[in-house]
C-alpha cells in the first residue's frame, strides 16, 4: 500500500468512524463509489489500522433490555448505551445494531419488507454486503417521490438488494396519492395488488414511527402539510406506522390521509410475525408507547436515554 492508499484509507476511516459521515456521503466527497468506501473500510479493520472497541455499559442496557421485553411481551428488545452521543451518531448505532441483528438471520427468513423513512434508511444504509442466501424483499408503502428520493421505498429497496445480493418486488406508485378515489384504483391494479399481498406475508418488516405533531419525513417529503397536521391532531391522531394514522386507542383514525396511502394496513402489519422499529426521541415516546401495548412492534431497537424516559414515564 502506497503513501497516497493509506492517506486515503485513512481520511475515510476518520470520517466514518470520528465524524459519523455516511459511507454515501464520504463516496460523495472523495469522488468514489459505495462499494470502494465498503471495501477501504474493510481493510482498514484487516491491517489494523481502526479497532473497534465496545465500552458500552452492558449491565445497565441489558437490564433495560429485560425491563422493555416483559413490559411490551417483546420478541426482542434491544438497546444502545446514548451516553456522549449525538443525536445522528445514535441514529447511525441504532442502524448498525438493527442491521447486523437481521444479517444473523438471513438464512433463516426468505422475505423482508421495508417501509420508508430516516430510521429506516439509517438501517439500510447500515448493512453489509453479503453473500448468503438471497432473501427477496418486499416494500410495504408505495415508493416514489420527488423530494428526499434516498429515503423512499423503491431506493432504500434497491440499495439493499445490491448489499444482499438478493431481487426486490416494487411499488411505481407515491406513497400517498391525491384522492380515496385514485388511492382504490391503484390498489386494484394487477401488480400493486400482488405487491402488497405479498407485503402482508413478510418474514420480517421493518418500519418506523412517526408524530403528526411534530416535524417528520412525511412533512419533509411534502406529503404531510401544516393543515394535514392540525387535522391530524383534531382526529385524535398520536403516532403512525407505515403512514397509518393511529389514536391514543391504537386505533386508525378517521381521517382522509388514511384512505389515500398505497401501502400495507396496520391490521396487516399487526399479524407479520416480526415487525421491527427503530426510535429515538422523547416526541416518539408517546406513538411508541400505544404502538408497543397494540403489539403493532414486536423487536424495539432503541437508545438508553430514550428507554429510560419510556419506562419510568409508562411504569
Amino acid at each position: 500500500m502506497n503513501i497516497e492508499e493509506r492517506r486515503l484509507m485513512t481520511k475515510v476511516v476518520k470520517l466514518y468512524y470520528l465524524e459519523g459521515w455516511t459511507q454515501t456521503e464520504i463516496a460523495k466527497k472523495i469522488n468514489k463509489s459505495r462499494p470502494i468506501v465498503s471495501k477501504l473500510l474493510k481493510q482498514a479493520k484487516e491491517k489494523q489500522i481502526v479497532e473497534i472497541y465496545l465500552k458500552d455499559s452492558t449491565v445497565h442496557t441489558v437490564q433495560l433490555e429485560r425491563e422493555l421485553e416483559q413490559k411490551y411481551n417483546l420478541k426482542e428488545a434491544i438497546v444502545i448505551e446514548s451516553a456522549h452521543s449525538g443525536p445522528e451518531l445514535i441514529m447511525r448505532k441504532l442502524g448498525v445494531v438493527t442491521a447486523r441483528y437481521i444479517e444473523k438471520k438471513l438464512d433463516q427468513i426468505n422475505t423482508i419488507g421495508i417501509s420508508w423513512g430516516t430510521s429506516v434508511y439509517a438501517v439500510v444504509e447500515a448493512f453489509q454486503y453479503q453473500a448468503n442466501k438471497p432473501v427477496h424483499l418486499i416494500p410495504l408503502i408505495g415508493g416514489i417521490g420527488q423530494n428526499y428520493i434516498g429515503y423512499h421505498t423503491n431506493s432504500l429497496l434497491f440499495e439493499l438488494a445490491q448489499k444482499l445480493n438478493s431481487t426486490s418486488s416494487y411499488l411505481y406508485a407515491p406513497a400517498v396519492v391525491e384522492s380515496e378515489e385514485l388511492r382504490n384504483h391503484i390498489v386494484r391494479s394487477k401488480d400493486v395488488k400482488e405487491v402488497l399481498t405479498k407485503g402482508k406475508q413478510v418474514d420480517i418488516a421493518i418500519v418506523g414511527i412517526g408524530n403528526p405533531g411534530i416535524q417528520n419525513t412525511m412533512t419533509e417529503m411534502g406529503y404531510l402539510l401544516e393543515e394535514d397536521q392540525q387535522s391530524l391532531l383534531n382526529a385524535g391522531a398520536i403516532g403512525d406506522i407505515n403512514s397509518n394514522f393511529f389514536n391514543k386507542d391504537g386505533e386508525l383514525v378517521d381521517h382522509p390521509l388514511n384512505n389515500r396511502t398505497v401501502g400495507v394496513k396496520l391490521e396487516d402489519i399487526k399479524n407479520i410475525s416480526e415487525v421491527i422499529t427503530i426510535v429515538r426521541g422523547d416526541y416518539k415516546l408517546f406513538p411508541l408507547h400505544v404502538a408497543l401495548e397494540n403489539n403493532f412492534i414486536t423487536t424495539l431497537v432503541i437508545d438508553s436515554d430514550t428507554a429510560e424516559k419510556l419506562l419510568k414515564k409508562y411504569k
